[in-house]
């Protein structure tokens, strides 16, 4: 295959910029899942979603431009012969895996055959005849392309050495630029075939990644296409059914009268540890939320509990958080944080309490906060009337407003993880992380502490509040900047908190105190979606698909939601359509009743999650799961 020179380039600036991500500083990713990400880098440069098929020869030709091949017309025909009508992003991946890209080193050994003088260079009148003339040749415009290239040409030489060295460059370049577009742009995250989060590393599945559940959005009765997408539908065709199979469950109302979750008598005598975090809603409906690492030094009876963080309220006005359901996934840690195991779950309820009681041996856990996202949903309602936030007494000076300074206070509370009244760089540092996106340094915490007051060289409530001021202060009143820090702390413009959640885990242990740490803030992890798998396959229903027995859906129930898994052990992705529309006050995380989802070869993906729209009604899922053809 004529390949283009991007392999060594492309795997190296792609490896170290993986690297540098703080997610796969903790777990590195291997070449498996490098390749894979390489694939769908290119697909998703020259389409829109996955589910898009290559549907000509030009289609496929640029894909495989922009995954560092640079193919002949030879080499396309072998893969688009007479009978091909299109390709889907397997076969593309086939194919990437069959046609390596030429390294550096081979380029430059090709053109060296041709360097008669020896000199790095071949006269442009040579390079024409070759060209043009031998194996598969090239047009005038082309050649005429290469020799105009003013880097590489002078005095009638091409210099092949500056050549290659520009063409991987260029390479290079054109790769990060297409992974940078997928990390800044949520929405085409979403879509990629791989896992909810670029790099989860599972190293117990297979080589291709868990798939994103992607959205097919129903048009029609009968027709799939995909949203805004002018150029092909993602199932242009009549939708068939090969199988279905359908889940019928009735909850009663209240159904949370027979939670079980109740503390231990002797709670009291038991040593407790705390700590608090916050799921915050992103642009793109992406729920992110702190991670905690727990060490319990002997076996114990551990009783555990998470719920939403009550925080000041208006009066006679409910806070929408609190309605939210949290739940807390426990991982046990066995010789790498890439090796977690599923310990236990918070599936018992009292009211917004969600716990687990039982006995945990001595180790490390990693404690995975996770909430089904029925409840904590982008705000629809716009605000009309924007909150003040700062005014000027009578000699001119800058203060802040009781409201605002409500709020700020209620910032302080959920990012004040340990509650101990003060602010440590490490919590602020998260805040940080929240609002700005950078961290504050030992030395600009240095700085914090000799200009704002400070206890136990940690920031106070008050030097909090003073520091904000400051801000103002620092744009002569102006609260833009002020306004990006309570938007991403989920507040809106009336100053209500709507777009997040805090909550406050509580760890009890019998025979030792148990200590955990908040270690990181980001979006559920491939452990999370892993996690919320195992469980629902350990205690949950499971249905076969009639025919096809590697394809099983499995569901859960609990006394406040029900949660689907589809399970796929064949060695080809399918496409499920999923119908809720006969359910009755039941809200879901994907905010439609129809929608499709595709699930990739052996691998497991989290379906949905129900909820009742009214807890103190009876509420009905019934879900019909159908295999597309």
């Amino acid at each position: 295959m004529a390949s283009s020179p991007g392999a060594d380039a492309s795997f190296s600036c792609q490896k170290s910029m993986l690297s540098g991500s703080s997610r796969t500083k903790k777990f590195p990713l291997t070449e498996e899942e490098i390749f894979y990400m390489n694939c769908r880098t290119a697909y998703l440069t020259v389409f829109k979603s996955s589910l898009e098929n290559i549907i000509s020869k030009d289609q496929l030709s640029l894909a495989l431009q922009h995954a560092g091949r640079n193919p002949s017309q030879k080499t396309i025909n072998k893969y688009w012969t007479p009978q091909t009508a299109k390709l889907n992003f397997d076969d593309f991946c086939i194919i990437l895996r069959k046609e390596k890209p030429t390294s550096k080193a081979e380029l430059l050994k090709s053109f060296k055959k041709l360097d008669v003088n020896d000199d790095g260079s071949i006269l442009h009148t040579d390079l024409y005849k070759i060209l043009t003339k031998r194996g598969e040749k090239m047009t005038q415009e082309e050649v005429n392309a290469i020799i105009n290239l003013a880097d590489v040409n002078a005095n009638g030489k091409f210099d092949y050495i500056k050549f290659c060295k520009l063409y991987m460059t260029t390479n290079e370049q054109c790769l990060k630029t297409a992974l940078e577009k997928l990390e800044i742009d949520s929405k085409l995250r979403r879509q990629q075939f791989g896992s909810h989060i670029e790099g989860s590393h599972e190293r117990d599945l297979s080589p291709v990644s868990k798939p994103s559940p992607r959205i097919i959005r129903k048009t029609d009765q009968e027709t799939f296409s995909s949203k805004g997408d002018t150029r092909s539908p993602l199932l242009s065709t009549t939708r068939k059914f090969k199988t279905s199979v359908s889940f019928t469950i009735t909850m009663g109302a209240n159904s949370n009268q027979n939670a079980k979750l109740t503390e231990p008598n002797s709670i009291k005598d038991w040593q407790c540890a705390q700590t608090k975090g916050c799921f915050f809603l992103e642009e793109d409906g992406e729920i992110i939320c702190h991670q905690y690492k727990m060490q319990i030094a002997q076996r114990s009876i551990v009783y555990l509990t998470i719920k939403p963080l009550n925080l000041s309220q208006v009066e006679g006005k409910p806070s929408s958080w609190l309605s939210v359901d949290t739940a807390l996934y426990i991982l046990k840690e066995n010789e790498s944080q890439a090796n977690l195991q599923l310990a236990c779950f918070t599936e018992l309820r009292n009211r917004e309490v969600f716990g687990w009681i039982g006995e945990l041996g001595p180790g490390i856990y990693w404690l995975i906060p996770s909430t089904s996202g029925c409840r904590l949903k982008k705000e629809v309602k716009p605000v009309t009337e924007e909150a003040q936030l700062v005014y000027r007494g009578e000699t001119g000076e800058l203060f802040l407003t009781k409201e605002f300074r409500s709020t700020l206070s209620d910032i302080f509370e959920v990012i004040d993880l340990d509650g101990n009244g003060l602010l440590s760089l490490e919590e602020y540092n998260f805040f940080e992380l929240r609002t700005s996106g950078e961290k504050c340094d030992e030395d600009a915490w240095a700085v914090c502490r000799e200009n704002f007051d400070t206890k136990k060289n940690e920031l106070t409530r008050q030097g909090f509040m003073d520091l904000n001021l400051m801000e103002a202060n620092d744009r002569e009143g102006d609260p833009s900047d002020l306004w990006v820090t309570l938007n991403s702390m989920g507040y809106n413009k009336a100053l209500e908190l709507t777009e997040a959640c805090p909550f406050v885990i509580d760890i009890y242990a019998e025979k030792c105190k148990p200590r955990i740490k908040a270690v990181h803030m980001e979006a559920g992890s491939g452990q999370l979606e892993k996690a919320i798998c195992k469980s629902v396959l350990n205690k949950g229903d499971a249905k076969v698909m009639d025919g096809y027995e590697n394809i099983i859906v499995h569901t859960y129930k609990c006394d406040t939601w029900i949660t689907s898994v589809i399970e796929n052990k064949s060695d080809n992705k399918v496409i499920i359509h999923i119908n809720n529309e006969l359910s009755k006050n039941c809200i879901n995380n994907r905010g439609l009743n129809i929608f499709a989802v595709e699930v990739a070869p052996k691998s497991t993906m989290v379906c949905e999650h129900v909820m009742p729209l009214n807890e103190g009604q009876e509420w009905i899922y019934n879900c019909v799961y159908s295999l597309i053809s």
